[in-house]
């Protein structure tokens, strides 16, 4: 399904913009620009597939419990549907309560929906059924995830009589309207996209408003995530919140054209994601500076949701290789006197040498004290921790189950240790003639420069090195300087704890990074200068 959009220009012409499923649109401008009165016009063309969350949304609950009927909740989409169609909804919502109502009833709806089907199925004998569906992840559950990945620590829960209530870290339980303005919001904004259709156009008029972006980037980036089957348009102050999405497309809206109280025509760019929004509308939507963390990675790489989990509060850019990270770094803290950004940098630590360590030290990169992030995800301590969860499940032994785990890696890393030894040797070769490359102090001093490396004592003291760790069984030692990613260990140590191999392992280990205080406190202390200096407050 494609969504065919539109805006005219003063010059008369209209630009079209199709967008698909998966993909995101933000419109971008400052106030007054006419963002509302475009997205009245999207919405109207991409009528009876779309559902709007409008920037005039009601942000309280009247009620935490199902207080329609199912036909009165269709009469009251009707109605809402004739409502949409007319001028005045960009500004005023007539049904501000009743859509609130609505989202605490496609809540419970969507969660009875999926325990019905489970039930029928058991009850029909159809095991294979009910446990393809039981494998489904709940909407309440997803929406848990979210929040808490959005830096909400809160859970929401359907008890007794149909009430929806929320914990705090645990604690005792309370009614949704009892809320923050800001939870609340959240709530809301992740109920509506989740209950959405397969095929829908999202679109969103200033999810910021209520809530603090170190919560609305993440919510919004997880939900594009879990619904790639529908499509986003989202209106927004907030130039972060494109930045933070490198994939989406950005209409910058620069000003628009009036007949009587009718805007008829838009002055504005349709901007793919490597075009740079021009500094003069950065000063007129931003207000603040914020932080950026870039890391050695890509999009869909491991790199960005575990950097993401373990920096909260930080937006978290993913650049294909350490040299780009050293750019963008470089290039954002050069030009601190004109920019709101602070910048630092995280690289995989690539054998480097304690020279090369200390060199992107000073240009605020840190190196990961492990070869790659590999390393991090299959330490000794998240291996076990890993173990003993599935051990609680599967009533088998962790520590038997770890140590399994770690004797597969070692085989592996010994089967494939020559490869091991000349991937390190090499990277460590390429530093050395890295640290040599002529500065300008030294092209002045016009001395020459001679660069010797001594291949055979490199490889040699790599190999005693591997095999003096491989001897000793000491995996911390072995994953700090190895790429373990191509030893082809990865899946025999996933499922040695239990687990059908290293897409399931990756992804339990965020889950527990997401819900076990003590591994994510753990995992930060690998990162202890960088996680004090990025992510801690100083005076």
């Amino acid at each position: 399904m494609t969504f065919n959009l539109s805006f005219n220009r003063p010059t008369g012409e209209i630009v079209p913009i199709a967008i698909q499923p998966g993909e995101t649109l933000f419109i971008l401008g400052a106030n007054g620009t006419g963002k509302s009165s475009l997205m009245q016009r999207f919405f109207q063309e991409s009528r009876p597939n779309n559902r709007r969350i409008s920037a005039h949304r009601q942000t309280w609950f009247t009620s935490d419990t199902l207080d329609l009927t199912p036909s009165g909740k269709r009469n009251t989409e009707q109605n809402i549907a004739n409502n949409d169609t007319h001028g005045q909804s960009r500004y005023m919502d007539n049904f501000a309560a009743q859509r609130a109502s609505m989202t605490v009833f496609d809540l419970i709806d969507a969660q009875n929906v999926r325990a019905r089907t489970i039930a029928a199925a058991v009850d029909a004998a159809d095991i294979e059924k009910a446990l393809a569906k039981s494998a489904e992840e709940a909407p309440l559950t997803a929406i848990n995830s979210l929040l808490l990945l959005s830096n909400i620590p809160i859970e929401i829960d359907v008890i007794e009589n149909e009430q929806i209530v929320a914990r705090k870290n645990g604690g005792q339980a309370y009614s949704i309207a009892e809320l923050s303005d800001g939870e609340r919001n959240a709530l809301l904004i992740a109920g509506d996209v989740l209950t959405a259709k397969p095929g829908t156009l999202l679109i969103i008029d200033e999810p910021e408003r209520h809530l603090h972006r170190s919560i609305i980037s993440p919510l919004l980036t997880l939900l594009f995530q879990k619904r790639r089957d529908c499509a986003f348009v989202i209106a927004t102050h907030d130039i972060d919140l494109p930045l933070d999405n490198e994939n989406a497309r950005v209409l910058l809206v620069r000003s628009a054209s009036y007949q009587g109280p009718n805007v008829v025509s838009w002055e504005a760019d349709l901007l793919c994601a490597s075009d740079t929004i021009d500094d003069t509308v950065k000063r007129d939507v931003i207000g603040s500076r914020r932080k950026i963390l870039f890391v050695e990675g890509k999009e869909e790489s491991l790199d960005k949701p575990l950097y993401s989990l373990i920096f909260p509060m930080v937006s978290v850019i993913a650049k294909e290789s350490c040299r780009d990270v050293e750019q963008a770094v470089n290039g954002l803290r050069s030009a601190s006197d004109i920019t709101w950004v602070s910048a630092w940098g995280i690289v995989d630590g690539d054998s480097r040498s304690t020279h090369d360590v200390a060199s992107l030290a000073a240009h605020n990169i840190f190196a990961v004290p492990f070869y790659s992030v590999e390393s991090i995800y299959y330490h000794p301590w998240i291996i076990h921790r890993i173990a003993e969860r599935q051990a609680r499940v599967t009533s088998a032994n962790a520590t038997e189950k770890s140590h399994a785990a770690i004797n597969a890696g070692i085989a592996k890393v010994r089967q494939h240790k020559s490869r091991m030894v000349l991937k390190a040797a090499t990277r460590t070769a390429r530093d050395i003639l890295l640290s040599q490359l002529p500065t300008v102090p030294s092209v002045t001093s016009r001395e020459p420069i001679s660069v010797n490396i001594d291949i055979k004592s490199l490889v040699s003291i790599k190999e005693s090195e591997l095999e003096r760790f491989l001897d000793a069984r000491d995996w911390a030692k072995i994953v700090s300087i190895c790429p373990i990613r191509e030893s082809r260990a990865l899946d025999p140590i996933s499922k040695s704890v239990g687990l059908p191999g290293r897409i399931d392992y990756e992804a339990a280990v965020r889950t527990m990074l997401t819900d076990d205080a003590e591994a994510l406190a753990f995992v930060r202390t690998l990162f202890a200068d960088a996680y004090q200096i990025v992510s801690i407050p100083h005076a």
